[in-house]
């Protein structure tokens, strides 16, 4: 295996990335139709008719307040699916072993494939903004974002965190079924109870300090106070900690691919 060390060789990265954007962006229909679907029916259900009996929560319609967090539940699923899909086909059907032999170096390969992941996880989540705020727009009014500089830091943050861990996902993964495991039964409940459809105000504390330890809280909280300029945890320290979690994360792939962890027999 090749891509020891040296400077980073900028063309095999921007290359790598390129195949890997395209490889998701050539099939719209797997991509962004699901998503919009989904999403469609969540602001539908949840939003409008179940919206009209909540009214609002934190001073705001309830409609509003839920779609941070549908955001981040499409941003990091489509960031953590495209990561461990990518890595674990790769190795299925062997054609990362081309990869693995290029000039590139191992924090090119992982910068490549979590740059790409995370590419996708901000344009889906883009996606899911749009179909919200239209729905919010056309029954309410139009509503400015209040801090987009901190929903961009956020939502580059989180997607960057998760597309770094579906690289390990899909070099730990034994089959299919493992990658389906890890982001529908692990990664979807933890943002579902991450504060997404509640507010943390209206939980005992015992329960409030529990939901604390799920970091989904702090995603959450996060790209909600971008939106709406309302949060219940600091934001600030929440994307200190995320960030140092991401650089973590980014890390042990670099290593990882360095000892062929899942990418040799």
């Amino acid at each position: 295996m090749s891509g020891d060390a040296g400077a980073v060789d900028l063309t095999g990265f921007l290359t790598l990335t390129k195949r890997e954007v395209l490889r998701f962006l050539r099939r719209p229909s797997n991509t962004f139709a699901p998503p919009f679907i989904t999403n469609v029916l969540y602001f539908s259900v949840f939003g409008v008719i179940l919206g009209e009996r909540v009214g609002t929560i934190t001073g705001v319609p309830y409609i509003l307040f839920i779609l941070p967090g549908l955001v981040v539940l499409g941003a990091v699923s489509n960031s953590f699916e495209n990561a461990s899909f990518s890595i674990f086909h790769g190795r299925w059907n062997e054609y990362i072993h081309e990869v693995l032999t290029s000039p590139l170096s191992y924090a090119g390969m992982v910068g490549a494939y979590v740059l790409a992941a995370a590419t996708r996880g901000v344009l889906v989540g883009g996606l899911i903004a749009a179909i919200g705020w239209t729905i919010v727009t056309a029954l309410f009014r139009p509503v400015p974002i209040e801090e987009p500089l901190y929903l961009l830091a956020f939502l580059l943050v989180i997607t960057l965190l998760f597309a770094s861990l579906g690289v390990i996902g899909g070099l730990a993964a034994s089959d299919f079924d493992d990658l389906t495991v890890m982001n529908q039964f692990i990664l979807r409940p933890l943002v579902f109870f991450g504060a997404v459809f509640y507010s943390l105000e209206d939980l005992t504390p015992l329960l409030r300090d529990i939901s604390l330890l799920n970091p989904m809280v702090y995603m959450v909280n996060g790209v909600r106070y971008g939106f709406l300029g309302v949060a219940e945890v600091d934001p600030r320290l929440s994307l200190v900690v995320l960030a140092g979690m991401t650089a973590a994360a980014v890390g042990i792939d670099v290593l990882l691919f360095k000892r062929g962890y899942g990418l040799t027999e």
